[in-house]
């Protein structure tokens, strides 16, 4: 019995000393304060913030948090992996956080990044970059030397830049950056819930080879709506803009106020491909612009587009250089513009269940032809259009002489029916339209219609 409570008591001792003797737990979350960070505005901490991310990737990752306050930094930042620059905001911070000081808004609550390096130099080292796994989330980012007056703004570099397999960008406003997100060279990247006001190009996206996810991702121009730079934004800025991708996956996007609000292009590792869903551009002056897809298409679903500014408003405009495929389903086009949509290139482009309005109004300035305007304006290419509404008296489509193939059937028309097509012969297949109770002839063959109609609001 004695040999045995022995035994015992060496074991609990001999086990005390392995734990006196072991390292520290190394904390998992840790605060910029405690590297010297300094929220006043005035102060660079770019060194302190540095260190912080970097004593985290050194015990293989963790949470770095900078709490409310306005950080100021003369240089760039780079996220490693595994580690995580957190903010004070859960979610996306909105206009409701930033207060007008005359020309501009800025921003008052929470943790405010404020980029001051970098002026003049588009193609300069991005302010944050995010390495493999690692996120941002939680910050309000203002260019506090970015002028709402000047002629035109101040160039900087990108102000995020997302690289390796996996990264993430949440929960964030750009109030004013001339540049928003590079999510390139990257697999699997994450883009949620992000507010602002990029000034030149919101999110750019190329050279992605695994699938990328863009959700409610809105720019508006809370920070300068009217000024200077405003207008210039609107005459060269570019809301989103992809390159070559393998099935993004989009959704619940918006911008408002630019030359162009979604651009897709080839680079030179190629086109886009991707599902695009519930997204919007507004007062733009091309909503859209299709200069190449990859053959397998750009699917666009539940989309709304409107143009009413500029010399040539156009909600959807496909390039001569496009051969590739893009199919818009249920959505939604209106102005006042001159077209809907001008469809040219090689490739195929599809409506079906959209709705068509506000086309046809000219530009004082107009140098163009004074035949009226159609809604859609084929060009070149081939094209589908199928079970559609034309909420107009007006001239709906019109087929250039070099259209490849067009197929116009099943549509709704307000008034009369009028589809004009200079293609040779066999191809095209034009049938089954239907005009409205404004076209004589249909009423004529529905004399009671009227009151049926009247019947009907009654109930």
């Amino acid at each position: 019995m004695c040999v045995a409570v022995t035994l015992l008591l060496c074991a609990a001792m001999s086990q005390t000393a392995v734990d006196a003797s072991a390292p520290a737990a190394v904390p998992a979350l840790r605060s910029v304060m405690d590297y010297g960070a300094r929220p006043d505005g005035a102060n660079d901490n770019t060194a302190a913030f540095q260190q912080a991310l970097d004593a985290a990737e050194a015990v293989n990752g963790g949470v770095v948090e900078a709490p409310a306050g306005r950080y100021r930094f003369e240089g760039s930042l780079s996220v490693p992996p595994n580690v995580t620059l957190r903010g004070t905001f859960t979610y996306a911070p909105s206009h409701a956080g930033i207060r007008d000081a005359g020309a501009q808004q800025l921003p008052v609550y929470g943790s405010v990044l404020e980029p001051v390096g970098g002026a003049g130099d588009k193609d300069g080292t991005p302010f944050i970059t995010l390495q493999a796994n690692a996120v941002l989330q939680g910050f309000t980012i203002h260019y506090s030397d970015q002028k709402p007056d000047a002629d035109a703004p101040t160039p900087y570099p990108y102000c995020i830049a997302m690289r390796g397999n996996n990264p993430a960008v949440l929960d964030l406003q750009l109030l004013n950056p001339y540049q928003g997100i590079d999510a390139s060279h990257n697999q699997r990247a994450l883009v949620r819930n992000i507010h602002g006001q990029p000034i030149y190009i919101g999110l750019y996206v190329d050279a992605i080879y695994d699938i990328g996810r863009v959700e409610n991702v809105h720019w508006n121009p809370w920070w300068s709506m009217g000024s200077k730079v405003y207008q210039w934004q609107m005459e060269n800025g570019i809301g989103f803009l992809f390159g070559k991708t393998d099935w993004h996956y989009v959704h619940n996007t918006f911008c408002f106020g630019y030359n162009v609000g979604y651009k897709f292009t080839k680079t030179e590792r190629g086109g886009t491909n991707g599902n695009f869903l519930g997204i919007g551009a507004d007062d733009c002056y091309t909503s859209l612009v299709v200069e190449q897809s990859e053959p397998m298409g750009i699917l666009i679903t539940n989309g709304e587009f409107v143009s009413f500014h500029g010399p040539d408003p156009t909600m959807v405009r496909v390039e001569k250089t496009h051969t590739g495929t893009v199919r818009f389903v249920n959505c939604a086009f209106w102005g006042p513009a001159r077209r809907n949509a001008v469809i040219d290139g090689l490739g195929t482009v599809g409506f079906s269940d959209c709705t068509f309005m506000q086309w046809g109004h000219e530009r004082k300035d107009e140098k163009f032809a004074s035949a009226p305007l159609p809604s859609i304006d084929v060009l070149g290419g081939s094209v589908i259009l199928n079970a559609n509404e034309f909420l107009e008296n007006k001239p709906q489509v019109r087929i250039g002489p070099e259209v490849e193939r067009a197929i116009v059937t099943n549509n709704l028309v307000t008034g009369k029916v009028d589809i004009q097509s200079e293609a040779p012969r066999g191809r095209t297949v034009i049938k089954d339209n239907l005009g409205s109770p404004t076209d004589r002839k249909f009423n004529k063959a529905l004399p009671k219609r009227k009151d049926y109609r009247a019947k009907r609001l009654r109930d």
